[in-house]
């Protein structure tokens, strides 16, 4: 089992930045493709950035002003958020697959943090 923590989210103002953190535990995630996904208040949760190996690939509304970043040494993915909208605004998930396929979908992915808010206001 893969336990995933997420922390670093908060209130910001627009065009400010924030860093997300994603510890795992159980089990080492080096070689698992690791993904951030987003759910804003009556939304369906979306995909926002994954890392498959060192290829990263982001949605568009956030490319550009995301990064997705993963340091194996601490079993830990980071999502750097630049340039914040209010449109950003959403709980943000950071998940593990355990395949390497349509990893843009959520109902790929094994295990999932609890979440942490991130709030711009405008």
């Amino acid at each position: 089992q893969v336990q995933l923590a997420e922390s670093g989210g908060g209130l910001v103002q627009a065009g400010g930045s924030l860093r997300l953190s994603c510890v795992a535990s159980g089990r080492t995630v080096s070689s698992y493709p690791m993904g951030w996904f987003r759910q804003a208040p009556g939304k369906e949760r979306e995909f926002v950035a994954r890392m498959l190996w060192n290829a990263e690939s982001y949605a568009d509304s956030v490319k550009g002003r995301f990064t997705i970043s993963r340091d194996n040494a601490k079993n830990s993915v980071y999502l750097q958020m630049n340039s914040l909208k209010p449109e950003d605004t959403a709980v943000y998930y950071c998940a593990a697959a355990l395949g390497p396929y349509d990893l843009d979908k959520a109902s790929r992915y094994d295990y999932w943090g609890q979440g942490t808010q991130v709030t711009v206001s405008s």
